[in-house]
């Protein structure tokens, strides 16, 4: 019977594979060379169900999570091309304080957008700068089930690992597509969305407004919120009151009281 063999370990710093993946995390290398960088048990797992290819995969035994070495027989099957790093190359390579020992590069994620039905719901999010914010935001996406998600700007990055991370994977769980701006206006209103735009200065409470239907939930950046021209073509505004002396809530969180407060009319509606 054949013994597959394992390859040696790459121990040294200056190999050029190690190199490389240090290189790639920087986006303008990872845009040059069209791949995202994917860390970590979940992620890669999630990716995989997905049907992201895996062009290269460095792993780490002696960095194995339990959750990494179960998943990583079959990560090693889908990759092809498998290298394995001494623990000090990968965490050079590493985006993590504690990596787990598996790490990949994969072909960006572009899923197609869904034919909307009557009760599509998007979320739309203009310009945010943060990973941790736009990764959260996604997986609280995913946690409520939306239908799309559409990421406008050209700062944000949706290959970050520190997205990837934030979001737990959930980037592969749900349609995520970066469009630019009069891409993703065109194609909600060519579909008939009721644009919802959450803003600190709107008088009407999110609660108050009708978030059922075919409905395009809007955020903006982080400091500067959605422009005065989405706000204005919005087909309602909607904030959150605020009790004290902070005047608005982070991105993150206010994205998942509306998005929450959106599938709990749903849910009421379909008598849940």
């Amino acid at each position: 019977m054949a013994v597959m063999s394992v390859p040696e370990p790459v121990h040294s710093l200056q190999n050029p594979q190690v190199k490389r993946l240090v290189r790639l995390k920087s986006r303008r290398e990872r845009d040059a060379e069209g791949v995202w960088l994917v860390e970590g048990a979940r992620e890669l797992s999630r990716a995989h169900e997905a049907g992201v290819q895996l062009r290269q995969l460095f792993v780490c035994p002696d960095l194995y999570s339990d959750e990494a070495r179960e998943v990583a027989g079959a990560l090693q099957d889908a990759a092809g091309n498998v290298t394995v790093l001494g623990r000090a190359p990968f965490e050079k390579a590493s985006h993590r304080e504690n990596p787990d020992g598996l790490l990949a590069l994969a072909e960006p994620f572009r899923p197609a957008l869904p034919e909307p039905g009557e009760d599509t719901l998007v979320l739309l999010l203009m310009g945010l700068e943060k990973p941790g914010n736009l990764g959260a935001l996604l997986r609280t996406a995913d946690g409520v089930g939306v239908d799309a998600v559409l990421v406008v700007g050209d700062g944000t990055d949706l290959g970050n690992p520190g997205v990837i991370r934030a979001s737990q994977g959930s980037v592969f769980s749900r349609p995520v597509a970066g469009l630019p701006e009069a891409d993703a206006l065109a194609w909600l209103r060519r579909h008939g969305f009721r644009l919802v735009a959450c803003t600190p200065e709107a008088s009407t409470v999110y609660w108050d407004a009708p978030l059922t239907g075919r409905v395009a939930l809007c955020l903006g950046s982080e400091h500067d919120g959605l422009p005065a021209h989405w706000r204005e073509q919005a087909d309602v505004r909607v904030g959150i009151p605020m009790q004290g002396q902070a005047d608005s809530l982070n991105v993150s969180v206010a994205g998942a009281l509306v998005l929450y407060e959106a599938l709990r009319q749903r849910r009421a509606g379909r008598g849940a």
